[in-house]
C-alpha cells in the first residue's frame, strides 16, 4: 500500500484507522473488514481521505469511497456503472449512470471473492482510462 499524507500531516491510513475506531460498533467493524479486503486485493492501493472524513481508496483513479451512516455502510464505487457484478454485490445508487454502491447493514455479509473480484475490475479500468460509453 502507498502512503498518502493528509492536510493534517498524518497518513491518510491513520486517519481511516481513527474513524473505524471511533466508530465502536459494528459499523467500524464492518468498515475495517472491508478496508482488509480492499488492500488485501492489491498492494498499490492507495488510502485517502478526502471531503472531509470520507475514506478513498484509489489506484490511478478512485476506486471506491466507504462511507458510514446510521444504519448502513456504504462503498460507493466511482465507476461502478461500468463494473460486471454477477452476483448483484450493487444494491444501490442503481439508477445513476457512473455510480454504484454497496450498502452493507447490521449483521450482514459480503461475498469476499466477488466483492475483491469488483476491485480486481476498478482498478482494470482505471488503468485502461477507459469509462462507460456515453449514449448518443
Amino acid at each position: 500500500m502507498k502512503i498518502s499524507e493528509t492536510s493534517q500531516g498524518l497518513p491518510a491510513s491513520d486517519l481511516i484507522t481513527r474513524k473505524i475506531d471511533g466508530l465502536g460498533d459494528w459499523r467500524g467493524e464492518t468498515l475495517g473488514r472491508m478496508r482488509k479486503l480492499i488492500l488485501a486485493t492489491d498492494p498499490d492501493i492507495v488510502e485517502e481521505m478526502k471531503w472531509g472524513d470520507t475514506p478513498v481508496w484509489s489506484r490511478d483513479g478512485i476506486i471506491c469511497t466507504g462511507e458510514s451512516y446510521k444504519k448502513v455502510v456504504k462503498l460507493t464505487f466511482a465507476k461502478g456503472a461500468s463494473l460486471k457484478d454477477p452476483v448483484s454485490l450493487f444494491n444501490s445508487s442503481l439508477d445513476g449512470n457512473v455510480r454504484r454502491a454497496i450498502d452493507i447493514h447490521d449483521g450482514e455479509e459480503v461475498d469476499e471473492s466477488a466483492f475483491k473480484a469488483l476491485i480486481r475490475e476498478a482498478i482494470a479500468l482505471n488503468s485502461a482510462g477507459k469509462s462507460k460509453p456515453s449514449k448518443k
